[in-house]
């Protein structure tokens, strides 16, 4: 980990891998230190604002005393939340191929593990998610649509996610959910905050 000054009200964190990201975050939650008052985890940083008049030096010491487990946290400082997903995607069949498992082995690993919210990113509400089933790892598309529908269910790379609105994307969409992502009605308005525990439920038991 590097960890570099940003600002007078914040410290960067640079990581290797989203998966130092999130433990690292995770412990930064745990640890609940009085002067920081947000973690904002990206692809491979972790932002870290502190209170007005922190004296940065002495958090940066306590932030690089820590010493994250492999495994992470409890995770008693985060919610889990279940979506339900119709497995009815376009790019069902081709995640399939590439991965070299069957339509319901790919539903069944999808649904099979646990994810973590990341980061967000992209757009509101839009959570990338990751640690979950090694072979779902597949490339993005070679050329993105145009326009993809609220609730599609998407893999890239490392990640899973769900389109919160209507926009262009160039995901392998494996299904849909109708889980609303985004609601500036509610609070908060993303239905998934980083470090949010997900997990896949297939909504017509397909597999």
């Amino acid at each position: 980990m590097n960890l570099l000054p940003y600002g007078d009200r914040a410290l960067l964190a640079e990581f290797d891998r989203v998966e130092d990201v999130v433990t690292w975050s995770d412990a930064v939650r745990d640890v609940g230190l009085d002067s920081v008052v947000d973690i904002v985890p990206a692809a491979r940083t972790v932002l870290v604002v502190a209170r007005p008049g922190t004296d940065l030096a002495r958090l940066r010491r306590s932030l690089g005393a820590l010493r994250p487990s492999a495994g992470g946290g409890a995770h008693e400082h985060v919610a889990a939340v279940e979506i339900p997903v119709h497995y009815d995607g376009a790019d069902l069949a081709e995640v399939a191929e590439l991965t070299g498992l069957s339509q319901s082995e790919v539903v069944r690993a999808h649904t099979g593990t646990s994810w973590r919210v990341a980061f967000g990113g992209f757009t509101p509400g839009f959570a990338y998610l990751s640690g979950g089933d090694a072979r779902l790892r597949v490339p993005r598309r070679e050329e993105a649509r145009t326009s993809v529908p609220a609730g599609a269910v998407g893999l890239a790379g490392e990640f899973s996610g769900v389109y919160p609105r209507t926009s262009p994307g160039g995901w392998q969409l494996v299904g849909t959910t109708e889980e609303t992502m985004w609601d500036l009605d509610r609070d908060p308005p993303a239905r998934l905050s980083p470090g949010c525990i997900v997990s896949f439920v297939d909504a017509d038991g397909i597999a």
